[in-house]
């Protein structure tokens, strides 16, 4: 019989961690689970292959700093991982010694190590976004003569519409759209949060007419495949990109274009931003938890940075070149 007062081993706090602090304490949406288990899947076969020990032969004292900075190149040499994906997968595992701090707190020193590692810097690039030329190309080119082309008519036109992430048009069943005295839909976004967008009026004149082609029920998939189920990922990119290519005959500016269900939600912010439409209206449109993301689009809008310029008077006092008087200060300029 084990003692109960001996610490935990490390499967039982890995078990422990998923069971007991994301799903039954956090109540954290499948998606985050799914990212976490990856992640602690990803460190257990590197950690196999790096000390010729079982996941199930492990201590917690094994997942020391020096292994998890090597996991962390590894992911990035070995596995071409951006910083960003490098960052969250550190998160990931910091989560989970939060809690085994909390259960072996003999293990503190080691833990902490950990978690002093720093997240990584990385360059954000502007946000890249499509005119409206170039979306009213896009949204024109399925086919309206095919029912696959009548689909993806509708699908884009809601995409651009609401701005919803992937995951998020592929989950809008026909009971989410309400059509009559105010059009809207209700997105089902990350960590369960819900909100609805409103729908404009062409929109849901595509709705309504695509819902009486399908006959479809409240919990049938607004934008199903051919056998009724959901659209994944990767269905959803390939329909883009053929509306991409038809459209791209036509329209000289999406020639070249690298085009995703992404830049179709940048897209809707930037035309929100250069509508005049408030910060955080969009913010809440996108669903951003935090304001501070969508400032982004501020920074991609070069003809608002244009019209701000052209409302400052060029300053006429002379510049003086600074000069230090200290030699530790001459080393400093210098550097």
């Amino acid at each position: 019989m084990s003692d109960l007062n001996s610490s935990p081993t490390f499967a039982q706090l890995l078990q422990q961690f998923f069971m007991v602090r994301l799903i039954r304490q956090r109540n954290a949406s499948p998606r985050t689970v799914a990212a976490y288990r990856d992640t602690m899947r990803l460190l257990l076969q590197f950690t196999e292959q790096r000390l010729h020990r079982r996941p199930d032969r492990l201590e917690l004292s094994d997942i020391d700093a020096p292994l998890v900075l090597q996991f962390l190149d590894h992911l990035e040499v070995a596995r071409h991982n951006s910083i960003r994906s490098r960052n969250l997968r550190l998160a990931a595992i910091r989560s989970f010694l939060h809690y085994a701090a909390s259960r072996v707190p003999e293990s503190l020193g080691t833990i902490q190590q950990v978690l002093a590692i720093p997240m990584k810097r990385y360059e954000r690039p502007l946000v890249r976004f499509l005119s409206r030329e170039e979306i009213c190309a896009l949204l024109d080119a399925p086919n309206p003569n095919t029912w696959c082309g009548q689909r993806d008519r509708v699908m884009l036109a809601t995409l651009y519409n609401t701005g919803a992430r992937v995951s998020e048009l592929i989950g809008i069943r026909v009971g989410d759209v309400e059509l009559d005295r105010s059009p809207s839909v209700r997105l089902h976004g990350k960590g369960r949060k819900e909100r609805a967008v409103p729908l404009w009026r062409s929109t849901a004149s595509q709705i309504r007419l695509w819902l009486r082609q399908i006959g479809a029920s409240p919990g049938q998939w607004l934008f199903p495949n051919r056998s009724g189920g959901p659209m994944t990922r990767t269905g959803i990119t390939d329909r883009l990109n053929l509306a991409y290519e038809a459209a791209a005959t036509h329209c000289v500016g999406l020639k070249g274009r690298r085009i995703s269900p992404h830049l179709v939600r940048h897209a809707t912010a930037m035309h929100l931003l250069q509508a005049g439409v408030d910060l955080t209206v969009i913010a809440l449109w996108l669903g951003h938890e935090n304001p501070a993301t969508t400032h982004m689009y501020i920074e991609a809008d070069l003809a608002m940075k244009e019209r701000a310029l052209s409302t400052l008077q060029l300053p006429h006092s002379r510049q003086h070149r600074y000069k230090p008087t200290d030699r530790v200060l001459q080393f400093l300029e210098g550097l």
